[in-house]
């Protein structure tokens, strides 16, 4: 599938990589850009979000391309920055790719203003667009619907070939899977009904070996500390550590970050507190559960339901940014970190936020459904089981397919196929 993505980009053409939860889409992404990478081609690696962002390793569409906080064209002229500078015109001009990650949360405003950019710069290369739009949608400011990014003009303009990605690997279960795409789609009949019903069961009396999803980050943030402060054994605080590598760097900068891209200025642990993975790894992956066994100055120690202990030290998260250097005789523009945040690579498990949770495949499961608010956030959540044996459902305050809602212009597209 990388072969067919690659393939496609380098004949010059625009891609939409797509499919449902636990296909696959970061792993063909990551592969696309290492692949690239490794032909000394420049990629610039964004997202609409520093959350999204930092998964791929990259800036947020708003920084990458100096939008400052315009939301639209309109806000983008009041505001000064319509038109781009020398050094942004020379930066995308040197680059063969730009990858967007979470396009779901990229809104039509945005999209239009992403589109108006690669025309003033004279884009050459090619855009990859990847995620899933029966997931999480653009957010918005007020009540009013968010549209998104096909909806804007400059989709149809930039003619994306569509890849999906259709078998999913993070659970076997054929049943759960079927249940899932019809989740997806919002289509809730009897059988639905029942099946969702099945995993309705009384919560079990140890709870530290679940994980509970919320919809909101105050209720996340309450269950783990009540259930941390169960725990018997002394509280540790790891302190992130922030590094700035340009003199230029503000505090309030390196704190929207903090907060941007979910990281924990202190990390409070306890032995025998369950924890999950944020990250992929040779060792370890996205969402993947273990328990603190041992904490000293350097190192946590963490062990897996295999039994097998991981040593961790703090990662990097990086702010990067594009600048110019002069590398042999020669002015390149090149990507550099203008601060990195030093932290653990994992967060209590005993809750996390539906939104926080995105990428991640968890065994042993809880969905409180009384917060489930947004479009295709069930979706979301209940895509997360990697063991439907080990999946229970708070019983919902409302009907089934009040939660099994979708946005409905966001379900015409995808089913007529992404008009592509």
């Amino acid at each position: 599938m990388k072969s067919e993505v690659t393939g496609l980009l380098e004949s010059g053409s625009n891609v939409f990589l797509t499919g449902g939860a636990g296909v696959g889409k970061t792993t063909i992404t990551q592969e696309v850009i290492k692949h690239y990478e490794s032909e000394a081609k420049k990629v610039a690696k964004l997202a609409s979000t520093a959350m999204a962002a930092t998964l791929v390793g990259g800036q947020t569409l708003h920084s990458f391309f100096d939008f400052g906080i315009a939301g639209s064209l309109e806000e983008l002229e009041k505001n000064g920055k319509l038109e781009p500078k020398k050094k942004l015109k020379k930066l995308i001009n040197s680059l063969t790719l730009i990858v967007i990650d979470e396009i779901s949360m990229v809104s039509s405003s945005l999209m239009e203003m992403v589109a108006y950019r690669l025309e003033q710069c004279e884009f050459e290369g090619s855009v990859l667009v990847v995620g899933d739009f029966l997931q999480l949608p653009p957010v918005v400011r007020g009540s009013q619907r968010a549209e998104f990014a096909f909806e804007s003009p400059s989709w149809d303009e930039l003619d994306f070939k569509v890849v999906e990605l259709t078998h999913i690997y993070r659970t076997d279960d054929q049943k759960f899977i079927e249940l899932l795409g019809h989740v997806r789609f919002g289509y809730v009949d009897e059988d639905v009904h029942n099946q969702l019903n099945h995993y309705i069961k009384p919560l079990p009396n140890e709870l530290n070996n679940f994980t509970f999803l919320f919809g909101k980050n105050i209720s996340a943030s309450q269950h783990n500390k009540n259930q941390l402060e169960n725990i018997e054994g002394e509280l540790y605080s790891k302190e992130a550590q922030v590094i700035k590598h340009k003199t230029s760097v503000n505090d309030k900068e390196v704190e929207r970050f903090f907060d941007d891209a979910r990281i924990e200025k202190e990390l409070e642990l306890k032995i025998n507190a369950p924890v999950l993975f944020t990250r992929n790894a040779w060792n370890y992956y996205n969402g993947e559960r273990g328990v603190i066994v041992n904490i000293d100055e350097q190192y946590l120690y963490v062990q897996k339901s295999d039994g097998r202990v991981v040593k961790l030290e703090t990662v990097a998260q990086s702010k990067s940014q594009w600048v110019e250097k002069t590398i042999n005789g020669k002015k390149e523009m090149v990507e550099e970190s203008s601060f990195s945040i030093y932290q653990y690579p994992v967060k209590l498990a005993f809750a996390i936020t539906i939104h926080k949770s995105q990428g991640m495949s968890i065994e042993n499961l809880i969905i409180d459904t009384r917060q489930i608010f947004a479009p295709s956030q069930f979706y979301v959540a209940l895509s997360r089981s990697s063991n439907p044996n080990n999946l229970i459902l708070i019983a919902p305050n409302t009907q089934w397919y009040n939660l099994a809602f979708v946005d409905p212009q966001a379900l015409a597209f995808v089913k007529q196929g992404s008009k592509c």
